[in-house]
């Protein structure tokens, strides 16, 4: 892989540093929860300037940019740690584009494009977490409407969200992921109730009950029984933007800064765990630049992806656990901002697919290893 970006993608990096100026006292990278109307305006003035709908066909209203566009800017977001890229723009705004019918592309394009409209992903249940085709979230059809009963969990910032792009069975449970249907379901809808599940680093997922909460049957997008093919197609929709590489270079950025506000930059020791660091950060940009490569050259991007989440959250814990290290007890006050690193980092791992998870998708696709004696 030679990459290089081009000029115009440069240039357009640096329109996106130059915007990102105003946003620099968000820092909702971490927390979103806690800053959820400003977060709302960040991305309301990203739309205004059609950044959303960066890779939208420009028949959907988009700008039709190809991949790098979205890589360049939601990195350099990720790296001023102002916010984390929105669902809705691009697992639904894609789909959308792809299977949404007319009414549902009219109803539901506009408002994401222009960031007022806003999707928590409902797929995850508590017995179905990487292994979503054991889904038990049921959706009946009567007459024109659907019933769904069950229950999800760890959505992340489904207590601001308009909508939950929902994941429900429609088939027998024997179907696995045959039986598997997606809808659009209002989380303000009578029958639908959100609760908190605190995280560590200070903010929340969320659990979402389903209690026989009804939606019209042109709130299903695509076919019935047909989401399994959808929901791949999304994945590899958000795969060159899921971990932005530089918001791990940034975390060992603010490491470096407190060593020097600190004194501790002479110490050989100390040294020495930052330049490994510095390697580690350097081969997690890489990792994301393989992805990206392989996308723009039309691949699946699999494998790829795999090992970037795995690379990208063991370089986060890194250097969360060598700033505990270093700081030692300073780390854990409030003021610090190191120990944020660490609470974080812990569920990085989890979210997008758990760790063990992507290192199974590299040990079996990659190098041929089934775990079979």
């Amino acid at each position: 892989m030679n990459f290089a970006f081009s000029e115009e993608e440069e240039a357009f990096r640096a329109e996106v540093v130059a915007f990102l100026e105003d946003w620099r006292d968000l820092d909702a990278f971490f927390g979103q929860g806690h800053h959820w109307p400003r977060v709302k305006q960040l991305f309301q003035a990203m739309g205004a300037r059609g950044w959303l709908s960066l890779g939208w066909p420009e028949s959907e209203g988009g700008l039709g940019k190809p991949l790098t566009w979205e890589y360049i800017l939601w990195d350099e977001v990720g790296y001023a740690r102002a916010a984390r890229n929105p669902l809705a723009s691009g697992i639904v705004a894609k789909t959308l584009v792809r299977y949404g019918s007319e009414d549902q592309k009219r109803r539901w394009l506009g408002p994401i494009r222009s960031g007022e409209l806003h999707f928590s992903l409902g797929y995850s249940e508590p017995e179905a977490g990487s292994d979503l085709a054991s889904a038990r979230c049921r959706a009946e059809r009567h007459g024109d409407v659907y019933r769904i009963t069950g229950e999800k969990c760890w959505q992340s910032y489904a207590q601001d969200m308009d909508l939950l792009w929902l994941l429900a069975r429609t088939g027998t449970q024997e179907s696995r992921g045959a039986g598997l249907s997606l809808f659009v379901v209002p989380l303000d809808a009578p029958g639908v109730t959100v609760g908190p599940l605190p995280t560590l680093d200070g903010d929340q997922l969320n659990e979402i009950h389903l209690d026989g909460a009804e939606v019209p049957v042109d709130a299903r997008v695509g076919p019935e029984d047909g989401a399994w093919k959808i929901m791949a197609e999304a994945l590899a929709d958000e795969r060159h933007i899921q971990f932005p590489p530089k918001r791990v270079r940034r975390d060992l950025e603010d490491l470096v800064d407190w060593v020097r506000e600190n004194g501790r930059g002479a110490d050989p020791a100390v040294r020495s765990t930052l330049g490994d660091l510095a390697v580690q950060v350097e081969e997690a940009e890489v990792q994301g630049l393989i992805v990206l490569d392989a996308l723009r050259k039309g691949r699946p991007g699999i494998v790829e992806a795999a090992a970037n989440k795995v690379v990208h959250t063991v370089v986060c814990q890194n250097v969360a656990r060598a700033a505990l290290e270093i700081a030692g007890p300073a780390a854990l006050a409030d003021d610090c901002g190191l120990n944020t690193l660490w609470r974080q980092s812990i569920w990085e791992t989890i979210g997008g697919g758990t760790s063990e998870i992507m290192r199974g998708v590299v040990a079996k696709q990659a190098l041929g290893l089934s775990g079979r004696r």
